[in-house]
């Protein structure tokens, strides 16, 4: 992205490789190796369909971003194209609440990283949350190419262990290690089969994954950042989506092929983590430390990467004159260090929200991030209705076309109302609706008294 100001350019040293393990390093964190038990409990194998459902729903809405992230590439991403189709509170709204998502995210990733990291060195977890704090500032102040190039291996180390968790799975099913003999279909369709608590179990499952592949919209925001956006994106949405769908529906099979479902549950350590327990089927020695240091690095490498997205937000924002103008100042290395330095105060706010944990602040907050992807993504599906016949009339179409206009994103809008529907009708996933409405009400109104800085911006443009 650039303007006519000087000062305000960011870079463009991001490739392909660098966008699509991006990708795959936000969508693949603590939740995959932690919080997949969640799902099989409530949904035994059948998870597996759930899995498969909110895979699809992602699938078409990055298609529709991808669409038009490729024909308008911007940092400001599905923020630039809810202003373009429906003008400066939509823009307003969806910059800040995803950034509203991912501080409190990064937040949350950061204490995870820690309290695990202080055990290791026997220090109080603020310690390790500090150095690695200033570590990614460090990382972050530098040019976009080395944080790419950091983010890439960052990345490749845990697409890496997923890679050699499926194989080592896999050659446990069919008894192919010493020692072991096939699996069969005893764990998989055994005693309790393979939807054990009916259609009930897979909608309750269907909300536990249904936010697992949130993440992966942080390639639109960084293709603004590369060489040939257009291209960077087409190569990078297509490599992203199928191998999520890969990394998450082989480790679901795997899991459910080779563990009692009623043995699987949410885990708060590495300890109790499905992976764990299937690695130590192999007999592989140290395999708790050695899943804690990969849980750990997905917890690093996904606010590495949210430090990035909600930085390249910021600076939009104010480009558009929706925050104070001290934010599109960029480096001589074109990096908005101004944004970055906000993005790091509230990590730092962030993380000491979830060590004080004021009652019902903390609850209201985090409540309030999980209700927030669903928001993004309807306003995405709702920005490609409105910008698809602008594009299609303008020849702007490139590289990345969804299909089945316009049948195909209404059936996407119909889903992402069902899953609005199960999330009323689920006591524990209710409050989530109620606490991201207050904020996105609260965004709106404030979008109108910046409105008039917005328009002095566009009318110097």
């Amino acid at each position: 992205m650039t303007t006519q100001e000087t000062g305000q350019t960011l870079g463009k040293g991001l490739k392909p490789r660098h966008l699509t393990m991006m990708g795959l390093g936000s969508a693949i964190g603590a939740g995959l190796f932690l919080g997949t038990g969640v799902g099989i409990r409530a949904a035994g194998p059948a998870i597996l369909l759930a899995y498969i459902v909110a895979g699809a729903i992602v699938v078409l809405v990055m298609q529709m971003l991808g669409e038009m992230a490729a024909a308008r590439p911007s940092s400001g991403s599905f923020a630039t194209y809810a202003r373009h189709a429906f003008g400066h509170w939509a823009g307003f709204t969806l910059g800040w609440l995803y950034w509203f998502m991912l501080v409190m995210v990064l937040g949350a990733e950061m204490t995870g990283a820690a309290a695990i990291m202080g055990t290791w060195f026997g220090v109080d977890p603020w310690i390790p949350a500090l150095v690695a704090v200033v570590f990614f500032a460090v990382v972050n102040f530098a040019k976009v190419g080395g944080f790419g190039e950091f983010e890439y291996w960052f990345a490749f180390i845990k697409v890496a262990v997923i890679i050699g968790f499926l194989i080592i799975g896999v050659l446990l099913i069919f008894g192919l290690l010493p020692g072991h003999t096939f699996v069969g279909t005893e764990n998989f369709l055994g005693d309790h089969g393979f939807m054990p608590n009916g259609v009930a179990g897979v909608a309750a499952g269907l909300l536990a994954v249904a936010f697992a592949f949130g993440g992966i919209e942080i390639v639109t925001i960084a293709a603004a950042e590369s060489e040939q956006p257009g291209r960077s994106i087409a190569t990078a949405v297509r490599a992203v989506i199928w191998r999520i769908a890969l990394f998450y529906l082989g480790s679901v099979l795997v899991m459910t092929f080779l563990l009692p479902f009623s043995s699987i549950d949410d885990a708060e350590t590495a300890a109790e983590s499905p992976f764990t327990a299937v690695l130590e089927l192999a007999d592989i020695p140290g395999v708790v430390g050695f899943m804690e240091a990969v849980i750990v690095l997905a917890l690093l490498s996904a606010f590495n990467a949210q430090i990035f997205a909600t930085s390249r937000l910021v600076h939009t924002l104010s480009l558009k004159g929706d925050a104070p103008k001290v934010f599109r100042r960029t480096s001589s290395a074109h990096v908005p260090t101004n944004a970055v330095v906000l993005s790091m105060v509230f990590a730092f706010v962030s993380v000491g929200l979830q060590w004080w944990n004021p009652t019902g602040l903390l609850d209201f907050l985090l409540n309030a991030v999980g209700g927030c992807l669903i928001v993004i993504w309807v306003m995405i599906v709702l920005s490609y209705l409105k910008l698809h016949p602008q594009l299609e009339a303008n020849g702007e179409i490139s590289t990345v076309r969804m299909w089945g206009w316009p049948w195909l994103a209404w059936v996407t809008l119909i889903a992402l109302a069902g899953l609005v529907v199960l999330m009323l009708f689920d006591e524990g996933a209710r409050s989530q609706i109620y606490s991201v409405a207050v904020v996105v009400a609260a965004l709106v109104g404030l979008s109108f008294a910046t409105r008039g800085n917005s328009d002095r911006v566009t009318s110097r443009a």
